[in-house]
């Protein structure tokens, strides 16, 4: 049984958890908060930030459009407007939920991999390093490409 899953039903997220559901560092998540107006998590009487199941979806969509589409804050804040006036953005979200899911699982298989083969693991800071992507272009981690479905 091994792995350890959240509970799918699970309402509420601490921080914590939101950082290693997301793969991002506290001091980011409250970055973007302060920069986008719709990352407003609730806190609870402690004063802790309680995030909600849509509340992570569009922090994976905000990852989506800084890290793998290459926004700037500014741009990915239009494209979610966009997205809002659009009524795309719960779609929109649940896709870039999927896609960084499948990212990061071809990642972790691919260091399996490497391991495996004998060789060694790049640091974490250079492995998003890169050529630029073309646009629309959506190449995984082995330059294969993903589809969102």
């Amino acid at each position: 049984m091994g792995m350890t899953v959240p509970n799918p039903i699970q309402q509420f997220f601490s921080i914590g958890e939101v950082c290693t559901l997301t793969d991002l560092k506290p001091h980011v998540l409250r970055y973007w908060e302060s920069q986008f107006r719709f990352l407003n998590p609730a806190k609870n009487r402690s004063g802790n930030r309680v995030y909600k199941a849509r509340e992570v979806e569009l922090i994976m969509l905000v990852k989506h459009l800084l890290y793998t589409d290459k926004f700037t804050i500014d741009g990915a804040r239009q494209r979610l407007d966009q997205y809002r006036r659009t009524g795309e953005l719960k779609t929109a979200a649940k896709q870039a939920m999927r896609y960084e899911t499948v990212r990061d699982v071809l990642r972790s298989l691919a260091d399996v991999l490497t391991v495996l083969n004998g060789g060694e693991l790049a640091a974490p800071a250079m492995r998003d390093e890169g050529q630029p992507r073309p646009k629309g272009s959506k190449a995984g981690p082995g330059g294969e490409q993903l589809t969102l479905a």
